[in-house]
């Protein structure tokens, strides 16, 4: 009976705690109905996901809506994250946010490229006045688009209390039609200290997944002893969407009593990068498999709404006993999983025992690694707990572990290059050595005397790299001379293949023109209707910087009338 009235109460607790949120307040922020590329608290790459991505018909410059009536608090533009974004910030407190946006409207479009041409820069972050951007619900205050890290035209739309804190769009009544149970894909179990084990071992092991008719899971029978747990890959779809997204709430079971519960309501961007410790950081660095663990490890997230003994389970000898997983999304479809476990004490059980080396770390310590030209700097709670780590310096190689383990602060990597000539020190920088040909990644790289340093969340292999190389500069739609009289934009591409491009500069006729930088097809747009270019014979410069320093330059010569 107890199993029974479990899903009732918990359908209760939501429907209690959705009607904390005003229902009828913030509206479509587009015109066409929501289907969604992304849902909130989905589990991404270093952090939980923050709002929705709103599918836009795989096309750019549909119209963006105020959600509500509110001012423009804030405007980002940026290469990277979201791209163009606008925040509004309406009278009941609450700030809406849309990201990835091809332009603004008149009104906004000129309020920053007047900033823009004044700091003479692309990107850029304003915080306009209260009153001096108002707008109603409903008025167009922008374009969708696919700026900064999109990876497809969208909308990422947000909703954010006073305290900055991102919460559930669905909480407001906004709507997605959903009729789709989760998914899941992985189970894992985990035996939990030197005593515990799980079929006669105490590795980790991923267990077999049986599906049933009704679309739940059962696992494989498993044999125990000791504190186990479990970890799950689960995902969610809506209708119209075949978008694997994330969960709303996931519930354990044990005997028939909750244990742990998770629910994905809201979270602040500080305890986001908290996501690594959730999944089994290293079945996602070598699986590519986001599976979230269903006990708390020592993980300060808020996310944790109940949790009984650390959601781990104890099993006795000779017992028989019952694990129960509930996965529901924000519509209430769920899908379950039964695990059996038989209490089974042995004598004798299969011991992986960890890696060690050299160096330990205490969590709670710092701690300085040294070997010839390279040094590392690990500050306090950088780890979540006390752990070997492999430290290896090879000529200008630092070996440092492998990329298994997650960070919750950034380490400090320095190389020492005095040995080097003044001219070669110009062109070196700290490169992270990705996949099996150790692809040079540049890691941003200070210098301060005869010694580079990074600052990296990322354990592994870090080198010393020269860059002798400029970057490459070339026209797209003009060739020198040529008349643009009836053009509305100028394209460059620019490009580089070693340390990545710092900065650019593009002027015509001296005076400095904006030029909008998309990294993903590594283009460089100017925009006629700004009004800039007013001579007929126009002189095109354009300077393009490294990482390193090594610059190229472009000129070239148009006309227009």
């Amino acid at each position: 009976m107890r199993l029974t009235l479990v899903p009732l109460l918990f359908f209760c607790s939501i429907c209690f705690a959705q009607n904390n949120y005003p229902q009828d307040y913030f509206s479509n922020p587009l015109e066409i109905p929501l289907i969604l590329a992304g849902n909130f608290a989905e589990l991404r790459s270093n952090h939980f996901h923050s709002g929705l991505d709103i599918k836009t018909q795989q096309r750019e410059g549909l119209k963006v809506l105020a959600a509500a009536d509110g001012f423009i608090s804030r405007i980002k533009i940026s290469h990277f994250g979201y791209g163009k974004a606008l925040y509004i910030t309406h009278p009941n407190g609450y700030t809406t946010v849309y990201g990835h946006l091809q332009h603004f409207n008149p009104e906004i479009e000129a309020y920053v490229k007047k900033q823009q041409y004044e700091k003479e820069s692309y990107e850029i972050e304003l915080f306009p006045k209260a009153g001096e951007l108002q707008f109603s619900k409903e008025d167009v205050v922008a374009y969708s688009g696919n700026t900064g890290g999109s990876g497809g035209p969208h909308l990422h739309f947000e909703i954010r209390d006073k305290e900055e804190h991102a919460l559930n769009p669905l909480l407001f009544g906004i709507d997605i039609a959903d009729s789709v149970k989760p998914i899941v894909s992985n189970l894992y179990t985990y035996a939990i200290g030197d005593s515990s084990y799980v079929n006669n071992s105490n590795a980790k092991q991923k267990l077999r997944l049986i599906p049933l008719q009704n679309g739940d899971y059962m696992a494989e029978n498993i044999e125990a002893f000791g504190e186990i747990g479990f970890a799950i890959g689960t995902t969610d779809r809506q209708n119209l969407a075949a978008n694997n997204n994330g969960v709303y709430n996931v519930q354990t079971f044990f005997n028939g009593n909750k244990n742990f519960e998770m629910n994905f309501k809201e979270f602040s961007f500080d305890e986001s990068k908290h996501i690594n410790r959730l999944i089994d950081y290293e079945i996602f660095k070598t699986k590519k498999q986001r599976v979230q663990k269903l006990f708390n490890d020592n993980n300060p997230l808020s996310l944790f709404e109940s949790v009984l003994n650390d959601g781990y389970i104890k099993i006795e000898d000779s017992t028989n006993s019952v694990y129960k997983i509930r996965i529901t999304d924000y519509k209430n479809n769920d899908t379950w999983v039964t695990v059996n476990i038989t209490g089974k004490k042995s004598d004798a059980f299969q011991k992986i025992q960890p890696e060690t080396s050299p160096y330990y770390i205490y969590a709670n310590q710092t701690t300085n690694l040294k070997e010839g030209n390279v040094s590392v700097d690990i500050y306090p709670n950088t780890f979540y707990e006390d752990l070997y780590v492999n430290f290896q310096v090879k000529n200008d190689t630092l070996i440092l572990n492998k990329d298994i383990i997650p960070l919750q602060k950034s380490i400090t990597i320095s190389f020492d290059v005095s040995k080097y000539s003044d001219e070669d020190k110009n062109k070196l920088y700290i490169a992270e050595l990705l996949g099996y040909k150790k692809y040079p990644s540049y890691s941003s790289t200070k210098r301060n005397g005869n010694t580079l340093s990074t600052f990296t969340k990322t354990l592994g292999t870090y080198a010393l790299t020269t860059d002798n190389n400029k970057p490459t500069i070339t026209p797209i739609n003009f060739q020198n001379g040529q008349w643009l009289s009836n053009f509305r934009y100028l394209k460059i591409k620019i490009d580089d293949d070693l340390s990545g491009i710092s900065n650019y500069r593009a002027t015509v006729n001296g005076k400095w023109i904006l030029m909008e930088y998309e990294y993903k097809t590594k283009t460089l747009t100017y925009d006629f209707n700004d009004g800039a270019v007013t001579d007929t014979k126009n002189n095109l410069k354009v300077i393009v910087t490294d990482n390193v320093g090594n610059s190229s330059t472009f000129e070239s010569m148009f006309y227009r009338k």
